[in-house]
C-alpha cells in the first residue's frame, strides 16, 4: 500500500465492512460494475446488506454473487429486469425492494453526496412511487418529496486514476458511478490503470480525488455485452 494505492480488493476493504451495512455500487447493466471489489466482498461474508444500485447485476455477473450468497437484505434500485434470481427473492418475500424512477435514483444519490437533505421531482406523483411521501404543489404542478441517498461504503469502478485518486471514466461505463464516488463515508475505486499525478488534464478529471479513499487496479474484466444484436451485412456487389 502507498497513500491511497492498494495492492487487491481484500486489502482495500479491510476494516471497512460489516454486517447491516449500505454500500452503493456503481454500474448500469453489464457497464461499469466493480467487478474485482464484488467477490472481495462476496469472501468476507457480511450479511444484511442494503444495496443501492441500478440493477442487481445478471445471472452470475456482479451483485448477483452477493444475491445468491444471501448476503443482501434489501435493493434500492431502478430497475430489476435480467435477473432471475432478483424476481424469485422479491416474490417470496426473502428480499426488500425499493423501486426508483432511474432518474429520480441518480438525484437521490447527487443530493446525498452534495449535502442536499430531500427535493422535488413531478416524477412519480399518483402512483405507488408516491405513496407515504410528501406531496406539495408548486405554480400549479403537484411535486413528491424525494430524500437523499447515502451509504457506509460506495464502490466504483473507473478506467484510470492517478495516485492521488483523481478517476477518469470511459464513455457509457460514467453511468452511476460518479455520484456514487460523492455519496459513500468511504468510496473505494477499481481501475483498469493507474497513472502518476499530473497524467490527467484536470478539465478532463471526472472524479476529484477528494473523495476517493482507496484505489486499486482491477485485473481480467469481463466486458460482457448484455444483449448482442446483429444484422445482416449487404450483399457484395460485383459491379465495378
Amino acid at each position: 500500500m502507498a497513500g491511497k494505492i492498494y495492492s487487491d480488493a481484500r486489502s482495500a476493504l479491510d476494516g471497512l465492512l460489516f454486517d447491516g451495512m449500505t454500500i452503493m455500487s456503481g454500474g448500469f447493466g453489464l457497464s461499469g460494475n466493480p467487478e474485482n471489489l464484488i467477490p472481495a466482498i462476496k469472501e468476507a461474508g457480511v450479511k444484511g446488506l442494503t444495496i443501492i444500485s441500478n440493477n442487481c447485476g445478471a445471472d452470475g455477473f456482479g451483485l448477483w454473487q452477493l444475491l445468491n450468497n444471501g448476503q443482501i437484505k434489501k435493493m434500492i434500485s431502478s430497475y430489476v429486469g435480467e435477473n432471475k434470481l432478483f424476481e424469485q427473492l422479491y416474490i417470496s418475500g426473502q428480499l426488500e425492494l425499493e423501486l426508483n424512477p432511474q432518474g429520480t435514483l441518480a438525484e437521490r444519490i447527487r443530493a446525498g453526496g452534495a449535502g442536499i437533505p430531500a427535493f422535488y421531482t413531478a416524477t412519480g406523483v399518483g402512483t405507488v412511487v408516491s405513496e407515504g411521501k410528501p406531496v406539495e404543489e408548486f405554480e400549479g404542478k403537484r411535486y413528491v418529496r424525494e430524500t437523499w441517498l447515502r451509504s457506509d461504503l460506495s464502490i466504483v469502478k473507473a478506467w484510470k486514476a492517478d495516485t492521488e485518486g483523481n478517476l477518469l471514466y470511459r464513455k457509457t461505463a460514467r453511468n452511476f458511478n460518479p455520484v456514487m464516488a460523492t455519496a459513500g463515508k468511504v468510496t473505494v475505486a477499481e481501475v483498469e490503470e493507474i497513472v502518476p499525478v499530473g497524467s490527467f488534464d484536470p478539465d478532463h478529471v471526472h472524479t476529484p480525488g477528494i473523495y476517493v479513499d482507496r484505489v486499486i487496479q482491477g485485473a481480467a474484466y469481463a466486458k460482457l455485452i448484455e444483449k448482442r444484436t446483429t444484422r445482416p451485412r449487404p450483399a457484395a456487389s460485383n459491379e465495378v
